[in-house]
């Protein structure tokens, strides 16, 4: 397949690299980005050779979070759930829209039967999260920076809400109250990071856990996954997420009616100082 926002490759025999490619947007996902996620999650899934799968990114940071500028829906692509009316106006049109390209997405990586491993670095602000979360471990260089300061835009969090999950209901309010950027030293005691290692490691100390999981039988590798994730099941991790995507939905109506767009537009400049503040301490 060919690919403008992403990279593919095989760096190791039965391992296939997902590479985030757009360094001078800092990795900002648009959604040709997502769809040719997707697209090449699903090659390396259904192709018998790979048993483990990495996700790593180009440049400084490893994800600025969405593109606001992208005007792009899914109906511009090809949907991989059911939902449809992607250009209805008002909420519902964005409401199908973001089922489809962020719950609809986040969920089918979740649950790929395959291991699946993230190298994080610099920031990872907001949608960044979304391409962090979804995957089974995450190994983060020392420099990294992990937040979602979505609700001074009015809304709840990012879209794959699994928040108390990562960092506990604590830590999580913190998040997401504050605004604030958690390092990824406090991430890995928080159990939301697996390792953290010095920059120039941070390559070679994932493809080498990489190359270990592949060494496992791939049965026994989908077993592990599907207990695991179903242990997540049966707390109630499905039910959470999809209650607040419509909690999501409020803050983007109550916007439309306030501001007639569908975040608050002082969210920018708030998060803007905040970055900026946090820049000079």
């Amino acid at each position: 397949m060919e690919f403008e926002r992403i990279r593919y490759d095989q760096p190791a025999e039965h391992i296939a690299r997902i590479t985030l490619n757009r360094a001078d947007k800092a990795n900002a996902q648009d959604a040709k980005m997502l769809y040719e996620i997707d697209r090449a999650l699903t090659q390396a899934a259904q192709d018998d050779a790979i048993r483990c799968i990495m996700i790593a990114a180009e440049g400084k940071n490893f994800s600025a979070g969405h593109d606001l500028k992208d005007r792009e829906t899914p109906a511009d692509h090809d949907p991989v759930t059911l939902w449809a009316g992607f250009d209805e106006p008002g909420q519902a049109g964005q409401m199908s829209t973001e089922h489809e390209m962020y719950l609809g997405l986040c969920w089918r990586w979740r649950n790929l039967p395959k291991p699946t491993i993230v190298q994080v670095q610099g920031q990872c602000i907001a949608g960044g999260l979304m391409l962090v979360w979804p995957f089974d471990i995450v190994i983060a260089s020392e420099d990294a920076q992990f937040s979602d300061p979505v609700v001074a835009f009015g809304v709840n969090g990012h879209e794959y809400f699994t928040h108390v999950w990562e960092v506990g209901h604590r830590k999580a309010k913190e998040m997401l109250f504050t605004g604030a950027s958690f390092t990824a030293e406090e991430c890995r005691e928080l159990g939301m990071v697996n390792h953290v290692v010095a920059r120039d490691e941070l390559d070679d100390f994932t493809l080498t856990m990489a190359k270990r999981i592949a060494k496992r039988p791939m049965i026994g590798l989908r077993l592990a996954k599907l207990a695991c994730n179903q242990s997540l099941d049966a707390q109630g991790q499905w039910t959470a997420i999809q209650a607040a995507m419509g909690w999501q939905q409020v803050g983007h109506a109550n916007a439309r009616i306030n501001f007639g767009r569908p975040i608050d537009p002082a969210g920018v400049e708030a998060i803007r100082s905040d970055m900026q503040e946090s820049k000079g301490k």
